[in-house]
């Protein structure tokens, strides 16, 4: 009599122990429905405020705006380099015109020293003559002299009549100075061409960029370090001019502005410190949730191992890994670090606009890049995000296989092109103009450079120049974009359909609770990844 009754309570027992680990199941199935939720339904099932997304949405607002502001007075600092570099050319290049970097040449002796003679002589005479706030660098007092340095072979015996040379290819350099109130009668300067290299002439000149007055910002004090190059390396008769200039920026010594109350805008210093702690705010609510996401996708390996003795793939897994949020962090410490650097600046400690600008720009972008994720909680904007994340591998493999194409295209045609067309003169013009040829610009200009040359090499291009156009535009790019349309395809078909498309998404389509059903209200003490 005692049998019946030990069956019962041992079917009892595993009743209950079922019933207790498909509630648990249930249990931790909600738990990663509601993980994968979008801010919106979150709040429908918890109630839980979405502070990612607002504090997201008051980023963009923010950062934009200080971009904006960094970006004028960046604008201002680079203009203000250009036309000055401009105005050097017009004061010392002698007969210069508003032409391409290059074209400046010279080709007898006699103009080469009327060119050095006269850049001596603008030197000495520029405070009467410019109309900019230009003037000379002074050490001690004293102003700092220009300098010509004539840079040539040790030694050297060339005929070319009798097709014989000796040469020492060892290289000396020997130097003038020339202060700014000497005069010109007791200089002696000569130049042996046939071993001549190059003339430098070096000088440096001091002003004051007064525009960012308006902006409200102090101005900085500027030294151009000038440097004006004769060059006679290829010794084929052509000496090319150019002018270098280096800049260096930094605080002036001593300044009064009317009506200012410092060097340091305190409004916008507190603005940037607001950006400072927004972006400080999200990288860590950010962080926290990718260490949320792996610690649930280890939880939900050991699950599925535990219960369906399966193995979960790298794919399932990565879906805890928001890419969104990696891309927020990202976003987040470029713009803690360039909002710094731009404190810096403004507080005139520091100079490195070109930093500042980089960090700042690329911060920028990737936030409103971040905004796609956000439109992505639509069914009709989502299946772009889709689209693009579902392609990308097949995109990479394809782009590997197509830039080995492209880069023996360009090995070949800096070659072989390169010493006939300036577009193919360096490797990363190469690149550049083929890519442009790609995109359908600037063809007929690259075809007719080549027509004045050798007929061996103007064949060559023709078959070089139509076999890349209709390899890369005809099959390259269609089959580009018929492997985004393939997948844009199928992404649409398992929308419609509604069909899972990996074990996590077909494990979590199981739960049907919807977030307004106040079942995940349970949830706020997560089970045991184990399951007992």
């Amino acid at each position: 009599s005692s049998s019946p009754i030990v069956c019962i309570s041992i079917h009892v027992i595993f009743a209950h122990t079922q019933n207790l680990e498909s509630k648990m199941v249930e249990e931790f199935r909600r738990r990663l429905k509601y993980f994968f939720m979008n801010p919106c339904e979150k709040y429908k099932a918890r109630g839980r405020k979405p502070w990612k997304l607002m504090l997201q949405i008051l980023k963009i607002a923010i950062i934009t705006a200080q971009l904006v502001s960094f970006g004028l007075s960046n604008e201002m600092m680079v203009t203000f380099k250009d036309e000055n570099l401009m105005t050097f050319r017009h004061l010392f290049l002698k007969g210069y015109k508003d032409q391409r970097q290059g074209n400046y040449a010279l080709y007898t002796k006699t103009d080469v020293y009327d060119h050095i003679y006269f850049i001596i002589n603008r030197y000495i005479n520029l405070q009467n003559l410019t109309v900019g706030n230009l003037a000379y660098e002074k050490l001690k007092g004293v102003s700092t002299p220009l300098s010509v340095c004539q840079v040539f072979y040790r030694n050297s015996c060339i005929d070319p009549g009798n097709e014989t040379f000796n040469i020492d290819p060892h290289i000396d350099e020997d130097c003038i100075s020339i202060h700014p109130m000497q005069t010109l009668d007791n200089m002696n300067f000569s130049l042996d061409f046939k071993r001549l290299l190059s003339v430098n002439i070096y000088l440096t000149l001091k002003t004051i960029n007064l525009q960012t007055v308006r902006h409200h910002e102090l101005p900085d004090c500027y030294d151009f370090h000038i440097t004006i190059i004769f060059d006679n390396h290829a010794h084929s008769g052509k000496i090319k001019v150019d002018v270098e200039n280096n800049v260096t920026i930094y605080e002036c010594r001593d300044w009064n502005i009317e009506g200012s109350s410092g060097k340091i805008d305190y409004p916008l210093l507190l603005f940037d410190s607001v950006v400072i702690l927004a972006c400080f705010t999200s990288l860590i609510l950010c962080t926290r949730s990718v260490i949320n996401g792996v610690q649930l996708q280890f939880e939900f390996n050991i699950f599925f191992h535990a219960y369906y003795k399966k193995v979960v793939s790298w794919s399932d897994r990565m879906e805890f890994i928001n890419g969104w949020y990696i891309l927020i962090i990202v976003s987040d410490t470029l713009t803690i670090a360039g909002s710094a650097l731009k404190i810096g600046i403004q507080s005139k400690f520091l100079t490195n606009y070109d930093v500042c600008s980089i960090l700042l720009g690329t911060a920028t972008m990737l936030v409103w890049i971040g905004v796609i994720r956000y439109l992505g909680f639509f069914k009709k904007y989502n299946i772009l995000i889709l689209t693009l994340r579902a392609a990308f591998p097949n995109v990479i493999r394809f782009c590997c296989c197509a830039a080995m194409i492209y880069l023996g295209y360009c090995f070949c045609g800096w070659i072989v092109l390169g010493p006939y067309h300036d577009k193919f003169r360096t490797l990363d013009k190469v690149t550049e103009c083929l890519f442009s040829l790609i995109n359908g610009d600037d063809m007929y200009a690259t075809f007719l450079k080549m027509r004045d040359k050798s007929y061996m090499v103007w064949l060559f291009s023709r078959l070089y120049l139509y076999t890349f156009i209709s390899l890369f535009i005809y099959m390259v790019l269609s089959l580009f974009i018929a492997l985004i349309t393939d997948t844009y395809e199928t992404i649409k078909h398992n929308q419609q359909e509604k069909v899972p498309v990996s074990q996590l998404q077909a494990f979590i389509a199981e739960c049907r609770d919807q977030p307004e059903s106040g079942r995940y209200q349970i949830d706020k003490e997560p089970p045991s990844c184990c399951f007992g």
